[in-house]
């Protein structure tokens, strides 16, 4: 008797792509240690990885019978209980009722339901943050049944089953997966001869799957860490660009990643060139990450000896990366500081944004570096470093706490006391600065020359300023790696910069300002942080 279906419930919502659930006989978990496997296994073939990586999910809209060959003789598409069929899989609610529709209609089953229950399987399983408990004997009988049926599949289900079967969580050496790849490898022509230099098919792997719009989409950073494990001889060049790329992106600072970014380019210097050093170097400045290895410096000035007149613009960033570490070589800044160098990227397409980092290196020379005696970029060649704020806070404006802090800031002192975004010599962006008098009143910022002398030892001490400057900067979660507890590069050399050139910080944390509930509150922590710095204002202020 056919089961009604209208009893069935709405269908749920799709998960995202790259939703993990256990396979038979584990624990749900989210780690993709089976995908990693498959991946790194030696044994496995580019057929496989193909099955795996290449092709892309499968949607429930195209897995009609005309897409699978299931077509009864003559040519005419499927009846009406075939595709109802497909129908109930799609919306069954559970593994078991997977199990059901497909255990008692064998007349009706098709090898593209099969795909349909897998995917199916992935949705509920996926679905939820902690999905409730599955029988494994339900997913066991479920594993079975397509086993007993896989000889019938054409290649093309076979694959799109391996594909939906792995990113489902079953594990890679389980019977499922295993049978799938036997009928995979009974369809395939012989295999071609093994490559000289097996080494390299994990990485070439690995750089698939980096490289895969899916996974560039939808980043498993689960699986991202679990590449720390690989031995980075196995891995290429450009396998551990896009791996650097992956960390400077989101923000991930895991050390054992960048140690293992760190020792590929000890180990490989030879055979690589700055444009490859800059993509390798950057992650360690964004994440302020200097490595333990201990060649990394010195394997970063003998590579930029060599290669500093051949690509200046990387020479430049690879600078600007050990810049935020602090860790400038004398020799490079004596190079790119030659008026042989700056004459040759004067004509350059790449002119504007060099001259700015150069503005920014020659900040640090006179900040951080008063050892320094060689050539300095000549005044007529400084630009500005940031005139305007930072293009990720203008791409998050809307989740940013500034406008809320500024109408605590215009209500407890008054919009003539602070100034907002006020661009400071050499170019920072400040958040909101506040001239303070000697004892500590909060002056009218119109009365005074907001900015302080630059650079800093040009102005004799007997005739500075004795008014201060303070510098409210607020720390947001994305100024953070992703751990959310060391500054990224870019905002430690902002806020150390300011600090040496004699402004007081006032830093107002992500954690601090996101418990503030409405702005009474934040008002009260406003005024908590300013008076704490001996700060007055209002009548009693002046």
């Amino acid at each position: 008797m056919r089961r009604p279906r209208g009893e069935l419930g709405p269908r749920p919502p799709r998960p995202t792509e790259g939703a993990i659930c256990a396979g038979p006989g584990e624990p749900w978990s989210p780690s993709p240690n089976s995908m990693l496997r498959v991946l790194l296994s030696a044994q496995a073939s580019s057929t496989r990885l193909s099955g795996l990586l290449l092709l892309p999910p499968v949607q429930p809209y195209c897995l009609g019978p005309n897409k699978w060959g299931d077509r009864p003789p003559g040519g005419a598409p499927h009846a009406g209980p075939v595709q109802g069929l497909q129908r109930l899989l799609e919306q069954a609610r559970s593994p078991g009722e997977l199990l059901r529709w497909l255990g008692q209609n064998p007349t009706k089953v098709r090898a593209h339901h099969y795909p349909v229950a897998l995917r199916r399987l992935g949705q509920l399983l996926g679905s939820q943050p902690r999905p409730p408990p599955v029988e494994q004997a339900t997913l066991q009988d479920l594993s079975q049944l397509i086993i007993r049926n896989c000889p019938s599949f054409d290649i093309h289900t076979i694959h799109v089953c391996l594909h939906l079967a792995v990113f489902s969580g079953f594990p890679s050496d389980g019977p499922l997966v295993c049978a799938l790849e036997q009928e995979q490898r009974f369809r395939l022509p012989p295999k071609p001869p093994p490559p000289l230099q097996p080494v390299l098919r994990g990485g070439l792997r690995l750089e698939a799957a980096l490289s895969c719009p899916r996974f560039q989409r939808h980043p498993q950073h689960h699986l991202i860490r679990s590449l720390a494990e690989a031995r980075p001889e196995e891995l290429t060049p450009h396998v551990m660009v896009l791996l650097a790329q992956h960390l400077a992106r989101h923000r991930l600072r895991e050390p054992q990643l960048l140690e293992a970014i760190a020792h590929f380019l000890v180990a490989q210097e030879a055979q690589l060139n700055s444009k490859v050093v800059q993509k390798l170097v950057l992650p360690f400045g964004r994440l302020n990450y200097l490595p333990l290895e201990e060649q990394f410096m010195p394997c970063l000035e003998r590579i930029l000896a060599r290669e500093a007149g051949v690509a200046p613009l990387a020479t430049v960033n690879i600078l600007m990366s050990l810049c935020q570490l602090r860790c400038l070589p004398f020799r490079a800044l004596h190079f790119v500081f030659s008026p042989g160098f700056i004459s040759h990227i004067s004509g350059t397409p790449h002119a504007p944004i060099v001259r700015r980092y150069l503005s920014l290196l020659d900040t640090a020379v006179e900040l951080e570096l008063p050892g320094y005696r060689g050539p300095r970029l000549p005044r007529r060649q400084q630009v500005p470093i940031f005139p305007q704020p930072l293009i990720t806070d203008r791409a998050r404006c809307k989740y940013s706490h500034k406008d809320i802090v500024a109408e605590g800031l215009r209500q407890l002192l008054g919009e003539e006391k602070y100034r907002q975004d006020l661009t400071v010599p050499p170019g920072y962006c400040t958040d909101f600065l506040l001239c303070v008098s000697s004892s500590g009143a909060v002056l009218p910022v119109r009365t005074q020359d907001p900015f302080l002398p630059y650079p800093p030892r040009s102005c004799p001490y007997t005739i500075r300023d004795p008014a201060q400057r303070v510098v409210l900067m607020l720390r947001e979660r994305w100024h953070f790696c992703r751990d959310g507890r060391v500054l990224l590069g870019s905002r430690a050399l902002r806020e150390r910069h300011l600090g040496l050139m004699g402004y007081q910080l006032l830093p107002l944390p992500f954690e601090e300002l996101e418990s503030q509930r409405g702005l009474s509150q934040l008002k009260s922590y406003l005024r908590q942080k300013l008076q704490a710095l001996g700060l007055r204002w209002g009548p009693e202020g002046g």
